[in-house]
This record gives C-alpha cells, sequence and structure tokens, in this order.
C-alpha cells in the first residue's frame, strides 16, 4: 500500500502498473468504474495532470484479510496557485499481493466547491458553513 501511495504522489505510473492485476477494478467518486490495469493507470495519469504537486497522506490503515482501508489526507496545488486539501477513504482488495478492487471515498461536493473560484481551500473551512 506504501507503494501505490509513493507513486500516485510521484506520478511513477510504470511502478504503479505493477502495483495491479490485469482484471483488477477501481471505482472512485464522480466517475465511471475503470476495468484493467492500463485502463486505471491511465485515469490517474490523466487526473493530476490539472495539479502543479499533489500529495496523498495515509494518516491510517486497517486491515482485515485481504482488504486494506486507508485513511488520507489529499492535499494539493492548482495550476492557479491555489492550495486545496481534504480527507478521503481508500478501500483496497488484494488478491495474490497485488489491488484487486480499489474504491475510494470523499466529499465530492466540497472538492468541488474548494476548487470552484473562490471556494475555500481546506476541509476544515469548507465544513464551517
Amino acid at each position: 500500500m506504501r507503494r501505490y501511495f509513493v507513486c500516485l504522489d510521484s506520478e511513477d505510473w510504470d511502478t504503479m502498473r505493477t502495483l495491479w492485476l490485469d482484471d483488477a477494478e477501481l471505482s472512485a467518486v464522480g466517475t465511471r468504474p475503470r476495468v484493467g490495469a492500463d485502463a486505471i493507470v491511465e485515469y490517474f495519469s490523466r487526473i493530476f495532470a490539472p495539479w502543479m504537486h499533489h500529495t496523498d497522506a495515509p494518516t491510517r490503515f486497517i486491515s482485515s484479510g485481504d482488504t486494506i482501508v486507508a485513511e488520507v489526507t489529499f492535499s494539493g496545488t492548482t495550476r492557479d496557485g491555489r492550495d486545496v486539501s481534504f480527507d478521503a477513504v481508500d478501500v483496497f482488495d488484494l488478491r495474490d499481493g497485488l489491488i484487486a478492487r480499489l474504491s475510494n471515498w470523499y466529499d465530492i461536493a466540497l472538492a468541488r466547491r474548494m476548487l470552484s473560484e473562490g471556494g475555500e481551500s481546506t476541509a476544515a473551512a469548507g465544513t464551517a458553513s
């Protein structure tokens, strides 16, 4: 799991590809499901293109059998220089030591509000309204 986050933050898509089973599934908030390691890696390479800088920092891992839940704080700087931060949860299902399925969860309405012109830049600021 730690290699997944290192690859995500460094945009090391070649290594990221090796972490997934060929028939892996991704269910990301606000998007259609992706099936197959190549489709998943292509998705990640596109979603981070608009960011000058981004990190997905896991703050806690919870494991049960072949399932690992990661609490994550996303922080990034947009191309127009705004800093944005919000919390998320990633649920990984593993098979044969590789990622078979990933679903991620976060408040998409809050994230969109923070990314809109003049929006709040942190989840804490966004929840005060």
